[in-house]
């Protein structure tokens, strides 16, 4: 399982930059975690989990698994956490042909809107990212994977202390 670190301190959420913290990531970065979240996808482009809860300032671990058996390059999926209100639809559709880019928007506003993100992931890989949860309030999370975002979707709702 790869780790990443990504600390998202409240003003990340406003501002939507990601900072990585050497001090605590690494292959046991989750161990950090006040909270962990496991969510897979599978080959009928669902996520197991639509809503998870986390409070302001708890640091969350959150693994994505791919539970799938169909090859990445058609039922590849990833989970990208937004700022609320976010235009999914418009967001979704603006990285359909970026592959090279994990389906994501290229350039403009669109990476000020992105939270926290995990790669596109083929059968039976996971990846885990550990962050802080920011400001109160409802985070869309979806798949880029074109045409995915329509089922794979979800809230993270952080709730204040």
């Amino acid at each position: 399982m790869k780790n990443l670190l990504l600390t998202l301190a409240a003003a990340s959420f406003v501002t939507g930059s990601v900072i990585a913290d050497d001090k605590i990531a690494g292959a046991k970065a989750d161990a950090k975690a006040d909270i962990k979240i496991v969510i897979t996808g599978n080959d009928t482009m669902k996520y197991d989990t639509e809503t998870f809860e986390v409070t302001t300032g708890q640091v969350v671990a959150l693994t994505l698994k791919n539970i799938g058996a169909l090859p990445v390059q058609a039922m590849g999926h990833n989970l990208v956490i937004l700022k609320p209100g976010t235009d999914i639809p418009t967001f979704a559709m603006a990285g359909m042909t970026n592959q090279p880019g994990g389906y994501l928007p290229k350039g403009g506003d669109f990476s000020k809107l992105i939270i926290a993100k995990i790669k596109v992931l083929g059968p039976k890989e996971e990846e885990t990212i550990v962050f802080k949860a920011g400001a109160p309030g409802d985070y869309p999370y979806i798949c880029t994977f074109p045409g995915h975002f329509a089922l794979m979707k979800g809230v993270m709702k952080v709730k204040a202390k």
